[in-house]
């Protein structure tokens, strides 16, 4: 297992392979969060900086987390050669759409509808090891089942829903978007 205070050059290029990943949160008192992602939502944007998008969904948890302890783990594993697990290890925040440093880290993605939040995240450590226990899997496609559902989401409706949603399963509070970043 190999340590490192930063992403280097090897681990943002192997994160930019990868189709998906896996992000774990946690609070006090509350249940331990773990969730996929994929849909080239994840951006290295600097050696102790990366961010990602995110859509809405079943739940917020990550966004309760994060704003109750901060702490996060985001998880990259091949499913092709060569066998590789990559870990960051680090600090997060919700960022919505209407707050002011929105627009500096929405430049980075492609804000499409269902877009709820960005979350940025400080690395301070990365971890690789041998994923030797991982499948090799191949990738078919992207699931556009998301996408499609957004595109047919009534804007007003969806803020509402959101507005609603102002808690975690826990009961931790939510922060929520008041504005959506697409129109």
């Amino acid at each position: 297992m190999d340590f490192l205070d930063h992403i280097d050059a090897k681990g943002a290029a192997f994160i930019a392979r990868q189709p998906v990943f896996f992000v774990a949160t946690a609070a006090a008192g509350a249940r331990i969060n773990l969730s996929p992602k994929g849909m080239d939502t994840f951006r290295v944007l600097g050696p102790n900086r990366v961010a990602y998008l995110d859509y809405g969904g079943s739940g917020n948890e990550t966004n309760a987390h994060l704003a109750a302890d901060g702490r996060i783990t985001i998880m990259f594993c091949a499913f092709d050669q060569p066998a590789l697990i990559y870990r960051l290890y680090g600090q997060g925040r919700a960022v919505l759409p209407q707050d002011d440093d929105w627009a500096a880290l929405a430049a980075h993605f492609t804000i499409e509808r269902g877009v709820r939040q960005i979350f940025d995240i400080a690395v301070a450590s990365t971890q690789g090891s041998c994923g030797w226990g991982v499948p090799k899997m191949t990738l078919e496609a992207e699931r556009q089942t998301l996408r499609k559902a957004h595109a047919q989401d009534d804007p007003a409706a969806r803020l509402q829903k959101y507005a609603e949603r102002n808690r975690s399963i826990d009961g931790l509070p939510v922060r929520s978007p008041t504005v959506l970043p697409y129109s």
